[in-house]
């Protein structure tokens, strides 16, 4: 996963230069120290790969020191809480996702904050999540394996975190398909993939922008994306709705995104705003989600929090409809 990292990281090492106009509209304001990027996910995964492309991207443009802090477990709610016990006086921000941030806020009973907790800050990138299968299992297509799972009830899917839309994507096939498997949770999407390739877990569902690789490489064997449409990085791959009638209603995308404490200076929320627009609209910044199977998400703050708060509507009703509620551990 480090090997990987770097190799997506690379193209950011050299310092991005702004126009004499872009430097003239850009806010003034900057950090009062150091900045810490709190992840809410181990290393490897969509949400790590984000938080630490901001964090160079960051620091090399504002020549300021900015760390990238990984505090994963409780699918992502033991990060994001932490992020919102500093003080919000512009140095800590949050690198978070779907899960700790919209779909927590139904799943959950002790869920240690709300939504009004946070700022939102920017999205980043959105994208897929993909069925993906150990090579040992026989199936290549998404009915070949509801066949099998329906012959193998009770068979171990990975996902990065209870909570985590891979784990509600899970939930969500098997209620359809009336198909059984035993739900194993991992502390981020790194250690899943490891114990994916390594076989102590037979299937999963992983964001396509973390799973590239090891598609590629055959490492795993993917079926089919969960998004409505063929994903242009991997257009073989077919979306799951379109292969078996009952999967028809089946349709998921997940994102990633910045978020800060609710009582950030507004000029803080806006210059950090403007820095991550800058970043996605950067060729290399395209070039690279465009690898990974994401889609960069430009936009305001209130752009990022009405997206934010109808995803929540969102899972909020397919949590309720499915009687779905948990502690957080």
């Amino acid at each position: 996963m480090i090997d990987r990292r770097t190799a997506l990281l690379a193209p950011f090492a050299a310092p991005a230069l702004l126009s004499v106009s872009a430097r003239a509209q850009a806010p003034s304001w900057r950090p009062p120290g150091p900045v810490r990027i709190v992840i809410n996910a181990a290393p490897g995964g969509t949400t790590d790969i984000m938080g630490r492309m901001l964090a160079q991207h960051l620091g090399t443009r504002w020549n300021i020191q900015v760390v990238a802090d990984n505090r994963s477990g409780g699918g992502g709610t033991i990060g994001s809480a932490e992020a919102i016990r500093t003080a919000p006086d512009g140095t800590t921000l949050l690198s978070s996702n779907i899960g700790p941030n919209a779909i927590a806020y139904s799943l959950f009973r002790n869920l240690p904050y709300r939504p009004d907790s946070f700022a939102p800050v920017g999205n980043m990138i959105r994208g897929p999540n993909a069925l993906l299968v150990h090579p040992s299992i026989p199936a290549r297509t998404v009915p070949e394996f509801v066949a099998y799972l329906k012959a193998n009830p009770g068979l171990p899917y990975g996902s990065s975190g209870v909570g985590q839309s891979p784990h509600l994507s899970g939930v969500w096939f098997t209620q359809l398909t009336g198909t059984e498997a035993t739900h194993v949770p991992f502390r981020g999407a790194g250690p899943l993939m490891v114990d994916l390739i390594a076989g102590n877990v037979k299937f999963s569902f992983d964001n396509l922008t973390s799973s590239v690789q090891q598609i590629r490489s055959g490492q795993v064997r993917a079926l089919g994306v969960t998004s409505a449409d063929r994903n242009a990085q991997m257009p073989e791959l077919p979306p799951i709705r379109e292969t078996m009638p009952e999967l028809a209603p089946y349709d998921v995308n997940t994102w990633f995104g910045i978020f800060a404490h609710a009582n950030m200076p507004r000029e803080a929320i806006l210059a950090y705003n403007a820095e991550i627009n800058y970043f996605l609209g950067l060729q290399e910044t395209k070039t690279r989600f465009a690898q990974m199977g994401g889609v960069p998400m430009p936009g305001t703050p209130e752009d990022f929090g009405n997206f934010v708060r109808s995803e929540m509507e969102k899972w909020g009703g397919v949590i309720r409809r499915e009687g779905l509620q948990m502690d957080v551990s």
